[in-house]
């Protein structure tokens, strides 16, 4: 962690993640997989109010809903993700965007709302990954 880092109870990590300011909002559950990389001021949130209730703007309920996102996922500057959300292995997420519904595996997504601008070559991702997971650390 080389920034202000909040994780909630129901976060689990994967192996060799790097936080470099990442803030996790609400009860929901966050699976981060391995090797993830975040900038700085990146907030995931896992809940929402309840706008079909019978108060206005909305009640007291809460909707949790969990984010995922698999390996090899970076995030740049203050990305926002809201909950429901699962981000696809080797994923890039542009700085200052706000992802709202899922991203591809190798998607390269950037905006707001996020939309898919590029792609990594996935067949290269593939074999850096199968190389990785045979090197000995």
């Amino acid at each position: 962690m080389n920034g202000p880092t909040n994780l909630s109870r129901s976060t689990t990590l994967g192996d060799d993640v790097h936080f470099n300011g990442l803030e996790v909002n609400g009860e929901g559950e966050v699976e981060i997989g391995d090797h993830f990389h975040s900038g700085r001021d990146c907030i995931i949130h896992t809940q929402r109010h309840n706008y079909h209730g019978e108060e206005l703007p909305y009640d007291d309920e809460m909707i949790h809903e969990p984010v995922v996102v698999e390996d090899n996922v970076w995030f740049g500057h203050r990305v926002i993700i809201l909950p429901g959300v699962t981000i696809g292995e080797g994923a890039i997420v542009q700085a200052g965007s706000v992802v709202v519904e899922d991203v591809p595996k190798c998607a390269i997504v950037g905006g707001h709302p996020a939309t898919q601008f590029s792609s990594r070559d996935e067949d290269h991702y593939d074999r850096l990954r199968s190389e990785q997971l045979d090197h000995e650390r």
